[in-house]
């Protein structure tokens, strides 16, 4: 793409605005800044669109949202009458222009005849979900750029089973786009005269009370944390974003009597003023609630990233210091804890299973299959998990009691096709609380699931690549690491190698080959002799490689020594 002409096309189109006009003016003398937004489109892929708000073809902005929206509605259109009849379901989370852009996705949807449900006001990712499955919809659009800096915005797409977009779809919708103009080939409706034709409606209250009925139905056991409800005491924050409202309302059903929301985090805010970034990934964004829980006396923290599908929590340990939990512990964690709670109730099922993603922790498939239940893996994305529960649960194969994803991410219930932060919130909670009438923080309690199931350690690295030249040096990365893959990693001998696109398995001492399971992801893995796995992948929503290593050894010194020797050979991948 001819990248000046696409820029001069934008500013001669009447569809612009002044000020958008104004801003792409201010960029006429910078080249390499024209081209960063005018190279390309941004990429439609299985996760939708994401990228920095600004006017370009490249970012995200009112006319990207409805030329998506347009290769979207093709697809939907293809359905049938029908399809168009159970209509979409469109959400937004707390970002600026979040509710603009999706206003502007209806007006599209019902241009072509598109029956659409939209949410009167920012909702938790998850309840789009539901949404989708409770209305039988057709599709879901959510307007999110969940866990990303405030530049950001996102465009994420649902198909019937609240699941993201499986890659088929995803695929005819990219094909789509590239026959649609950005400004002359869409339809459009004013937002108005389309609620008056009935093509547009609003969901509201009555869609939160019958998420929040599915949700609560999730609790296991609500006599033990009545018995410490009057000296539990949690620190919650939404940063900002849309958990502010049922996540509360979760745990306060629950039963929890003393819940201290940390309230400047509260306040819906798209600038996320108190913090660099409002993931709770990372954990310089709780100081606010530290400050709390510090205040109060408090030993459990957690925390929800602005679209609400994922959660953090920080817990006390013995010198009454306030320590992250990373992801993989947290799902551990919950998912031990899950099994004995649902068996103690009656709710455990007969064939129960457990899901997890190929860069999640061994430790997770230990405490499964250590206490009869079955493990699977599955790629990165909860699409994918979804596609696994749906296909062993038609198959009569197993019921899935937990799936989860080191990036904070938990899907529980029949509900929900995607992560759940509002669901995790209040069974993590639960969880507190049960170890709490045990005289236990959840500091003791991972420490007590290492002695009985191992010790294990994990860390993520991101590679970040920027810009342009970040994308080629992503590439060629994953090219050398093919082409001249290592022997060795920090003198360890890599005894097979993975390569998860085409699903070849190498055994590094033999050359034999063979085959596995899964296959179609951009993604090398390297088993090592001593029982580490490294894992090397593109993100697929970010400017980054990500580099996964998971290991195992004798006692905690073991592992964090093999993360810093194989965290040595990582920097070396970024020169």
């Amino acid at each position: 793409m001819d990248f000046m002409k696409e820029y001069e096309k934008w500013l001669a189109s009447p569809a612009l605005s002044d000020a958008e006009r104004a801003e792409l003016e201010s960029i006429r003398n910078d080249p390499k800044e024209i081209e960063s937004r005018f190279y390309g489109p941004l990429e439609f892929g299985t996760a939708g669109l994401r990228g920095i708000m600004a006017v370009g073809l490249h970012n995200m902005n009112i006319h990207v949202i409805r030329w998506a929206t347009q290769g979207f509605a093709q697809v939907i259109c293809a359905e049938g009458e029908e399809g168009k009849r159970r209509g979409v379901a469109i959400c937004m989370d707390c970002r600026n222009h979040s509710m603009e852009f999706a206003r502007a996705a209806a007006e599209v949807c019902a241009a072509n005849g598109i029956h659409v449900r939209i949410f009167e006001s920012l909702r938790p990712t998850p309840e789009l979900s539901f949404a989708v499955r409770e209305y039988r919809c057709q599709a879901g659009i959510n307007v999110t750029a969940s866990h990303n800096p405030k530049e950001y915005n996102g465009y994420k797409v649902y198909w019937e089973d609240g699941a993201q977009l499986p890659p088929h779809h995803a695929d005819a919708i990219a094909a789509a786009l590239e026959q649609i103009d950005v400004f002359n080939g869409i339809r459009r409706m004013d937002f108005d005269e389309a609620v008056k034709a009935g093509l547009i409606e609003t969901m509201g209250e009555e869609t939160d009370r019958k998420f929040m009925a599915n949700v609560t139905a999730m609790i296991n056991d609500k006599e033990t944390v009545a018995k410490v409800a009057d000296t539990f005491k949690l620190v919650y924050t939404p940063f900002h974003g849309c958990g502010y409202k049922l996540v509360p309302e979760a745990l306060r059903t629950l039963g929890i009597k003393h819940l201290i929301c940390e309230p400047k985090q509260m306040v819906i805010d798209g600038d996320f003023p108190t913090v660099v970034s409002p993931n709770p990934e990372n954990p310089e964004g709780f100081y606010l609630a530290i400050d709390l829980a510090r205040e109060n006396d408090v030993d459990f923290i957690l925390g929800t990233d602005p679209d609400s599908d994922r959660v953090g929590i920080m817990i006390r340990n013995h010198s009454g210091e306030y320590r992250p939990v990373t992801g993989n512990q947290t799902g551990v964690l919950l998912l031990d804890y899950l099994i004995g709670a649902m068996r103690r109730s009656g709710k455990m099922p007969e064939k129960p299973v457990a899901l997890k993603t190929i860069v999640t922790t061994e430790m997770a498939r230990k405490v499964a299959e250590s206490n009869g239940v079955t493990c699977y893996d599955t790629f990165t994305g909860f699409k994918f998990m979804a596609e696994k529960k749906n296909a062993l649960e038609a198959a009569g194969e197993g019921k899935v009691i937990f799936s989860y994803e080191e990036s904070y991410g938990y899907m529980l219930g029949d509900y929900v096709r995607d992560k759940d932060a509002v669901t995790a919130s209040m069974l993590l909670t639960e969880m507190a609380a049960w170890y709490a009438a045990q005289g236990m923080t959840l500091f003791d309690a991972l420490e007590k699931l290492y002695e009985k199931y191992g010790h294990y350690a994990e860390k993520t690295y991101n590679l970040v690549m920027p810009g342009l030249d970040g994308l080629k040096d992503m590439a060629q990365l994953m090219k050398n690491l093919r082409e001249n893959p290592p022997a060795e990693i920090s003198g360890v001998k890599v005894v097979t190698r993975k390569d998860y696109t085409d699903g070849s398995v190498v055994d590094c001492a033999t050359g034999a080959k063979s085959a596995m399971e899964l296959s179609g992801s951009n993604v090398l893995r390297f088993e090592l002799a001593d029982g580490t796995t490294i894992l090397v992948r593109p993100s697929g929503t970010e400017p980054k490689i990500k580099v996964y290593i998971l290991t195992q050894g004798a006692d905690s010194a073991a592992c964090d020594a093999n993360l810093e020797k194989y965290g040595q050979w990582v920097k070396t991948l970024q020169k």
